[in-house]
């Protein structure tokens, strides 16, 4: 029976609530002054970066011109994500919001929205070819050009004094993901072609694997929201496709836990990539890690499919 008077909050809704309190404390607080406009050149853009990846293409357009602060922390799944009091106070200060998109912050709108933001929110999926609603468009560096330069766009428009030196910044990493394109396809073609098939923890490499014409087997989960589970049905549908396939090897993630995989890699008689190896999935990793930028992530993510399935990665 509902209590009278009472109104009952989710977690999410429970942690935005006392964040939002802080924030405005916080703000009552602050002195009267008009912080500096954007184009001052003693100020940096104020960026606020949902996940890992967009505040890395936001770092590498906006060079010294922006402070980029990130919301998700290195492998940390994106569907777990809760906002601290700090996440808060730099939403509410940001000058430009920069977010993945294809619904993968489910918890962004009502975030802003405890924070009182109402500035420009840059979606950085927009004119990337999305299939079947899959959110992980960052698996072709492709893909990642038409993302940045969407950024370089929204901090033009926030900040048009540095517009040229957003232009230059976004050129110059053009270029690096364009030889990182052309390695990729180069490491993955000497992988013989009856061998091109992958077995991932979910199905987060979708646009990956479009790109470099591999195989997609199946999924530990078979989703692209890693809260989804598998049945003991699928576990066993996936062990039979497995073997009948002639899957070489079964990729664990960074972000998740390898005990699933690890069980169906034995059932099934396949190695299963985890640990240190692991691909990179939903997130980079924390700094000094194999996966610390998208560059390094992409590369280590294709060292690892090739050599597992017998390729060449050097």
């Amino acid at each position: 029976m509902p209590t009278r008077g009472f109104v009952v909050l989710s977690p999410l809704a429970r942690t935005l609530s006392s964040a939002a309190l802080l924030v405005l404390f916080a703000a009552g607080c602050g002195g009267g002054d008009k912080p500096p406009s954007p184009s001052d050149p003693a100020q940096p853009l104020k960026v606020v970066a949902t996940t890992t990846q967009v505040a890395d293409f936001a770092r590498n357009v906006g060079g010294d011109r922006v402070s980029v602060h990130q919301l998700l922390k290195p492998n940390v799944d994106p569907h777990d994500y809760e906002p601290s009091p700090a996440d808060m106070q730099a939403i509410a200060e940001a000058d430009v919001l920069v977010k993945n998109g294809v619904d993968l912050e489910k918890w962004l709108d009502e975030t802003i929205s405890a924070a009182g933001f109402d500035g420009p929110v840059v979606d950085a999926s927009q004119g990337v070819p999305i299939r079947n609603g899959d959110p992980h468009i960052w698996h072709n560096p492709l893909n990642v050009k038409t993302m940045a330069a969407t950024i370089e766009k929204g901090f033009a428009a926030a900040d048009p004094g540095d517009a040229a030196a957003y232009q230059a910044n976004r050129t110059a990493y053009d270029a690096k993901l364009d030889a990182l394109d052309g390695e990729i396809a180069k490491k993955i073609e000497s992988v013989p072609a009856d061998r091109r098939k992958l077995v991932t923890n979910h199905d987060a490499f979708g646009y990956y694997l479009d790109r470099y014409k591999l195989t997609f087997v199946g999924s530990i989960i078979p989703s692209f929201d890693t809260s989804a589970e598998l049945s003991a049905k699928q576990v066993s549908d996936l062990v039979a496709k497995i073997k009948t396939t002639g899957v070489a090897a079964i990729f664990s993630e960074a972000s998740l836990p390898p005990k699933t995989a690890e069980a169906i890699g034995r059932e099934a008689g396949v190695t299963v990539v985890a640990g240190e190896d692991a691909l990179y999935g939903d997130s980079l990793g924390p700094e000094g890690s194999a996966g610390a930028t998208y560059l390094q992530m992409e590369e280590h993510n294709t060292d690892t499919i090739v050599n597992a399935l017998r390729g060449t990665a050097a």
